[in-house]
């Protein structure tokens, strides 16, 4: 009876990550939409969402309005699956850690969909500084890979530095 709710974690995990997989086209729309709204705070030209598109365009104001689309690959959606397997794999040997496991995989689950906003936002910032062909170039296959492995690693790093640490005495 004391391994019940390990199974039950063990399961939700495992639940989740088929969702992540399943769902993944409904996850890039709300991706976009997020993309679209961070796109209103930080833009003066806005942005404009078309969900069943997974496409956000912004530039709407300029002459060379654009759109990016969200395609899996852009996606954070199976950046979170390393992190649902590390933190199985970690409660399976540590079920008592369970509630630090939780709490570690939600931050650093809340760091991958931020990383790849801000990836997003280096496009965009590109593409308006650069032009749509060179800023694309730069932003979506240079430093916006940069952005995404770099902020990956972070993530990773985080959730373990948060899943491991000592309690302070």
């Amino acid at each position: 009876m004391a391994r019940f709710p390990l199974v039950i974690a063990l399961g939700a995990l495992s639940v989740a990550g088929v969702v992540v997989v399943l769902a993944e086209r409904f996850y890039r729309e709300l991706e976009v939409r997020l993309a679209g709204a961070i796109l209103d705070l930080f833009t003066t030209s806005g942005g404009y969402v078309v969900p069943d598109r997974e496409t956000v365009y912004f530039g709407l104001t300029g002459t060379a309005p654009f759109g990016l689309r969200m395609t899996p690959e852009c996606s954070s959606a199976f950046l979170l699956l390393p992190l649902l397997v590390v933190t199985m794999a970690m409660m399976y040997f540590r079920p008592a850690n369970m509630r630090r496991l939780f709490f570690s995989l939600g931050i650093s689950a809340l760091v991958v969909v931020l990383v790849n906003q801000l990836r997003i936002l280096t496009i965009v910032g590109l593409v308006h500084g650069f032009g749509t062909d060179e800023g694309y170039y730069w932003g979506h296959t240079l430093l916006g890979s940069m952005v995404s492995v770099f902020g990956g690693a972070v993530s990773l790093v985080l959730f373990v530095r948060l899943a491991t640490r000592k309690k302070n005495a």
